[in-house]
């Protein structure tokens, strides 16, 4: 698991593509709020919600899911509960994601060690909204 600054730092600058799992089209959402952010960033995103799948968000076609995204992402932002994590992480290593980033007060040890295994970085507990700003990372591209 990725816990220093030189090691996230690396990887948000080395990412270019992210899939957003959980993204809503509600404004007030954290989700909608990083999603936007990142988009600002240079970041290519890709929404992940079922119940929106065909849809947009910010302009970016939401998908169903990892498996109908058309190129795997570099990293699967994760917007769901600790415990709803796992089944995220194993279509992330089905669908040839580098590394999986888990949100603010997300957790899952067993989880995260799928995906370490299977050789995708992993971060948990942070969000990418706060870490960009607060490691002076410049926008991408």
């Amino acid at each position: 698991m990725l816990t220093s600054d030189k090691d996230i730092a690396a990887l948000l600058q080395e990412t270019r593509t992210i899939a957003v799992v959980g993204a809503s089209p509600k404004d007030s959402r954290p989700s909608n709020e990083v999603m936007r952010y990142l988009l600002t960033q240079g970041y290519e995103v890709f929404p992940i919600n079922p119940g929106h799948a065909g849809e947009t968000i910010h302009g970016q076609r939401v998908y169903a899911s990892l498996a109908d995204l058309p190129t795997p992402p570099d990293m699967v932002d994760i917007f769901r509960r600790s415990e709803d994590v796992g089944p995220v992480v194993d279509d992330a290593i089905a669908c040839g994601a580098k590394s999986i980033w888990m949100q603010m007060d997300i957790y899952n040890e067993e989880a995260a060690a799928r995906a370490e295994a299977a050789g995708l970085k992993v971060v948990m507990d942070r969000c990418p909204k706060i870490e960009i700003p607060r490691l002076g990372l410049p926008p991408i591209g």
